[in-house]
């Protein structure tokens, strides 16, 4: 297996016997957002809400390239921001917007636009989007991932990705656009960990649970997406770790 660089997770996942993941996901929602965003905390209540859907794994990546405006993001990484320039390149289209929602890795719609986002959520499917069976577990100091399926006709190997959450975080903010809100934000991106590639074989992959706290990262989950950090494609499947 890969070596795991970089795994973010709390201390509380290094538990006695084996935890198991809830409900298969059946739609990954990805939502690049900011604190100086006007426009962005529709967006962050309706992410709240997917994230209660057992079959959503829904969540927020928040992004830098608002900072200039007066009230820098206290949770944004420029990782975040370059996963979402990434998505723009590998459609082809280059929009970069704040909020914006990206479902199942293959289209992408307004953040708060409801219709727009539930329209999407078979995005993909006809290519093989979330398709794959996955599975994690945590089995005392030890993340145990299981991919079994096909990738699809005509598509690229993945790589598979640990992605490191907190559930909630509320932020008072006091200067731009949001001055004097305080926003919560769900399941909140601390690292998105690549834990080695995908040939469409059924495989495994271990990673460590008792690197901790950093970040305060409080769940995880775990995605195999088509193609590379550098130009994702669709999410061929995805496993909620245990209490997402």
């Amino acid at each position: 297996m890969a070596v795991i660089r970089h795994l973010i997770f709390v201390a509380a996942l290094a538990v006695t016997g084996v935890a198991s993941a809830g409900e298969k996901p059946l739609m990954v929602v990805e939502l690049f957002t900011s604190q100086g965003c006007s426009s962005c905390p529709p967006a962050d209540d309706f992410v709240a809400e997917l994230a209660k859907e057992p079959s959503a794994l829904a969540v927020s990546y928040p992004v830098d390239y608002w900072d200039y405006l007066g009230w820098k993001d206290t949770l944004a990484d420029r990782s975040f921001s370059a996963r979402q320039r990434a998505y723009g390149e590998s459609r082809g289209d280059r929009h970069i917007y704040t909020p914006q929602v990206i479902v199942n890795g293959a289209r992408h719609a307004v953040g708060s636009d409801r219709d727009a986002v539930n329209r999407s959520r078979m995005s993909g499917r006809g290519k093989g989007a979330m398709s794959v069976a996955v599975s994690a577990e945590v089995d005392g100091e030890t993340i145990r991932i299981k991919v079994d399926g096909v990738v699809p006709a005509n598509r690229q190997p993945a790589t598979v990705y640990l992605v490191a959450l907190v559930k909630r975080a509320e932020v008072a903010i006091t200067r731009g656009e949001n001055k004097g809100r305080s926003v919560a934000y769900t399941n909140v991106v601390r690292e998105l960990v690549p834990l080695g590639t995908w040939d469409g074989t059924k495989d495994a992959y271990d990673a460590p649970a008792s690197i901790a706290r950093m970040r305060n990262a409080d769940a995880f989950a775990v995605i195999v997406q088509e193609g590379t950090p550098e130009k994702p494609g669709l999410i061929y499947g995805a496993a909620k770790g245990p209490g997402l």
